[in-house]
């Protein structure tokens, strides 16, 4: 049995096999999850964001996300390299913080021309 994943805020939609970690899934979707350790919990750059309704949608947290997270997992937050799939669910990627603070600049800069 497949199950459908959506990543969003890029709404790249892939199906794949139980058991599959949601970072393995997003790099066959061509969603870019940054990390550094390769999937071992040990750098929390691949931290997601899922809604409460898709939280049983994935396998419990591992002792590392357990440790590592601690609270954030209350909140739907979860390690992409440890978190495995067993149904259908969305995923919110945030957004690479090099990029946002880019994109805020930019927007303040569009504002004060917008003035001119």
């Amino acid at each position: 049995m497949d199950y459908t994943i959506t990543f969003l805020p890029q709404n790249k939609t892939i199906r794949i096999k139980p058991g599959v970690t949601l970072l393995n899934a997003a790099r066959r979707a061509g969603v870019k999850i940054p990390t550094r350790c390769d999937g071992k919990a040990a750098c929390l750059m691949c931290k997601v964001k899922v809604d409460a309704e898709h939280l049983a949608a994935l396998h419990l947290p591992t002792d590392a996300e357990k440790r590592k997270l601690g609270s954030l997992l209350d909140a739907g937050t979860r390690l992409a390299c440890q978190a495995k799939v067993r149904g259908s669910m969305a995923v919110h990627v945030p957004e690479d913080p090099l990029k946002a603070a880019i994109r805020k600049q930019l927007e303040r800069q569009q504002e004060e021309d917008d003035w001119f």
